[in-house]
């Protein structure tokens, strides 16, 4: 069984909502990162989506746009991020890590190169933002022979014969996207939401993720009634770009912030068990 996949069970089992928190590789500084993933698992993190900084980062808003643009003035590439996952894994054998990002850096590693290292670095899943499951099926084999999930996006507009082929190709958990437009922008309507994510496990058993437009506890909370999976971006982005200048204070800052919906969502985990 994967990681993804355990984590799950796992927390299904103690009537637990999974907390996925975003953050971009090598921003603001690559040395940051690790020690702010750590930060992240002990504020509650249950699966850390670690995004590959891209030049084009097209369904995502200025503040992980800006995040991208430091992360490449630092030279961070994939096979940086990589490493960083390397290094993670060195102290933390359990949380999962999936990669989000945009399908040009992997392809210029190559498919069957690229999942090779990802699996011996302790990747778990992939998330390629611009890689629709009809393209997909050379770089899902070669995910899948290294056990590897392939994890898809679900967009309000998405019908429901799409969500099935959708389905048909995930692996782990499925992503979704709770708002029309890129990240960062706009507020979430949980009642739709709730009535999407309806639609959704009428077509899958994966557990459903629910992300973008997500801000403080209170929202993290509403968003834990209807799905098995809160995912954070913007709002932590946000946090490290206001300490770039002082990223010693970084992880710790982040965390506080994660902790606090962390706290919000075990309230209403145990309020509804």
């Amino acid at each position: 069984m994967s990681r993804i996949n355990q984590c799950f069970k796992d927390l299904k089992a103690n009537g637990q909502t999974a907390l996925i928190p975003y953050v971009t590789a090598g921003d603001p500084e690559p040395w940051v990162t690790v020690p702010l993933l750590h930060a992240l698992v002990d504020a509650g993190a249950d699966i850390i989506e670690l995004g590959v900084p891209f030049s084009d980062p097209s369904s995502d808003g200025p503040v992980i746009q800006k995040a991208c643009e430091r992360a490449l003035q630092n030279d961070v590439s994939l096979n940086h991020v990589l490493e960083m996952v390397k290094q993670f894994r060195d102290k933390n054998q359990t949380t999962p890590i999936v990669l989000m990002g945009y399908a040009n850096p992997i392809e210029a590693y190559g498919y069957e190169a690229f999942a090779e290292k990802a699996s011996v670095v302790g990747v778990d899943g992939v998330l390629t933002v611009d890689m629709p499951p009809e393209e997909s099926d050379l770089f899902r084999e070669q995910l899948e022979k290294h056990e590897i999930d392939t994890i898809f996006l679900v967009a309000p507009t998405t019908s429901e014969q799409r969500m099935k082929l959708i389905a048909q190709h995930a692996r782990g958990f499925i992503y979704y996207v709770s708002i029309k437009g890129v990240t960062g922008t706009a507020a979430l309507n949980v009642d739709e939401v709730s009535a999407k994510l309806s639609v959704l496990r009428n077509v899958t058993a994966l557990p459903l993720g629910v992300g973008f437009g997500i801000r403080d506890g209170k929202s993290a909370a509403a968003v834990s009634e209807v799905a098995d999976a809160v995912v954070v971006g913007s709002t932590l982005v946000r946090c490290i770009e206001e300490h770039a200048n002082r990223p010693q204070e970084l992880p710790a800052a982040v965390a506080a912030m994660l902790a606090e919906m962390r706290h919000a969502i075990n309230a209403r985990d145990l309020a509804s068990a």
